[in-house]
């Protein structure tokens, strides 16, 4: 094997306290590590990719974002997000928490949902987020989060206060069992104005369920998307990929989703992230990255998806996922374009463009709507050429991403600067997504409600040669 040649040095955290460290990225053979150092708890170092594709060929180039309007001074990255003058790009996805209660107690949950759930923000709190997302450039692409966002009884007001403020695209982040086992109530969030379903989808079997979330919950999801489907709402599965629990069913989810077509409109795989709730730390060979899942997916669908169909996002960084566009056609999945995947972008690219690309493929992509139309008989009007052709290409599109997010261990300043994934704070800040819930070892907080941190901020600093 070649011996370890640092690739680049950027900023971490530590895992047991938090702090900001100097790190660097560490190529051995094909893959890449993490390796930081905290002055008060030593040495660290996590796997972050597991090639092929090579970690150096997967990046494209983006111009950085401008943000003349954001606020300025210094930045103390990650601890005075809001979002910074430092941040390389907008919003894409605001994340807003309209609960923190929960129907079920997973394994791994980002929000450590459940665990002492304070009151709900009530609907003039929730009229003043949006409206800060307005003033901050909006609108953009909302999802409803928590929790579990159905637990609340107003969410149908919720959605219509949104779409009467001019939000488009609004989508319910939802683990499923409300929508599953109450008939016509994915209706009625439908006449509210609600477009897509980010629903939580762990497996095919039973066994999947029962290992992350204690239930057997295959039956009722199917039920919701049954009843999604009568509603017109768009669905996209999330299945939480853990190695020796559902990560073997990669294949088999994204067979399932091809039978719910044009209702299920994409599959967003998300390996196991180490913040929030989770069982313990991570080990290296528990770990999916970004080429594991690409090299799962073509092992498990017998190369009908092909690592060489999928592409570095062109919002997020190039290192936080991967995306592939697929349509039906003859029963075989076939990309849409045979050069996706595997190598840089041809030019580089405003940041802010990858951001207004990407929202509007979501809206229009992963909204639902009603099968496409058989064409009528001669003479008879129709939808024209060009909206017939759009049509058919949604009802018949498959988008297929990943999102490998970053906790504690893995955490790169770099790539947390470019995120698009904002979660609005309930003091009225956007806080890139893996910032807002990030934790240490022992499961503490700095931004997700009250810090529970044992000080308000943590304490070492690197170097001031390491400083910004």
């Amino acid at each position: 094997m070649s011996p370890p040649r640092v690739l680049a040095r950027t900023r971490s955290v530590c895992p047991e306290c938090l702090a900001r460290v100097p790190a660097q990225r560490v190529a051995r053979g094909r893959s890449v590590y993490l390796q930081k150092t905290c002055p008060r708890h030593g040495p660290f170092e996590t796997i972050i990719w597991r090639g092929p594709p090579a970690y150096e060929s997967w990046a494209g180039l983006r111009l950085p974002l401008l943000r003349p309007g954001a606020a300025a001074g210094p930045s103390d990255c990650p601890w005075d997000c809001g979002l910074c003058a430092h941040h390389q790009q907008q919003t894409c996805t605001a994340l807003l928490e309209v609960t923190q209660r929960c129907t079920l107690g997973c394994a791994f949950c980002f929000a450590d949902a459940g665990q002492a759930a304070g009151p709900d923000p009530d609907l003039e709190t929730i009229r003043g987020w949006f409206e800060k997302l307005l003033a901050s450039g909006g609108p953009y692409n909302v999802q409803l989060s928590g929790g579990e966002p159905t637990l609340r009884p107003d969410l149908p007001q919720i959605i219509a206060l949104g779409r009467s403020l001019g939000f488009g695209f609004i989508q319910l982040n939802s683990n499923g069992l409300r929508l599953g086992r109450e008939p016509g109530y994915a209706q009625a969030l439908k006449e509210a104005g609600l477009a897509s379903v980010f629903l939580q989808f762990d497996g095919v079997d039973d066994a999947a369920y029962k290992a992350l979330t204690s239930r057997p919950l295959l039956g009722v999801k199917l039920a919701a998307l049954e009843h999604c489907a009568q509603a017109g709402l768009g669905v996209v599965l999330v299945p939480r990929l853990a190695l020796g629990v559902n990560a073997h069913q990669a294949g088999a989810i994204i067979d399932l989703a091809l039978k719910y077509l044009p209702t299920v409109r994409g599959v967003h795989f998300q390996p196991v992230s180490y913040f929030g709730r989770h069982p313990g730390p991570p080990t290296d060979d528990g770990r999916l990255t970004i080429p594991d899942i690409l090299r799962t997916l073509e092992e498990q669908t017998e190369g009908r998806l092909q690592a060489a169909h999928f592409q570095p996002p062109g919002c997020e960084n190039p290192y936080c996922s991967f995306q592939g566009n697929f349509r039906l056609q003859g029963g075989v999945l076939r990309p849409w374009a045979r050069d996706q995947g595997g190598g840089c972008c041809p030019e580089p690219r405003p940041a802010a463009e990858g951001a207004l690309r990407s929202r509007r493929y979501v809206a229009r992509f992963w909204a639902g709507g009603a099968p496409a139309p058989e064409p009528g008989p001669a003479g008879q009007p129709g939808l024209g050429g060009w909206e017939e052709h759009l049509a058919r290409l949604q009802a018949r599109t498959l988008s297929i991403s990943g999102m490998a997010f970053q906790d504690a261990w893995s955490l790169d300043l770099e790539r947390l600067r470019d995120c698009c994934i904002h979660v609005m704070h309930p003091d009225g800040r956007l806080i890139p997504f893996c910032a807002y819930n990030l934790t240490d070892r022992q499961g503490r907080s700095y931004y997700r409600g009250p810090s529970r941190l044992p000080a308000a901020r943590p304490k070492a600093r690197p170097p001031a040669s390491e400083r910004p």
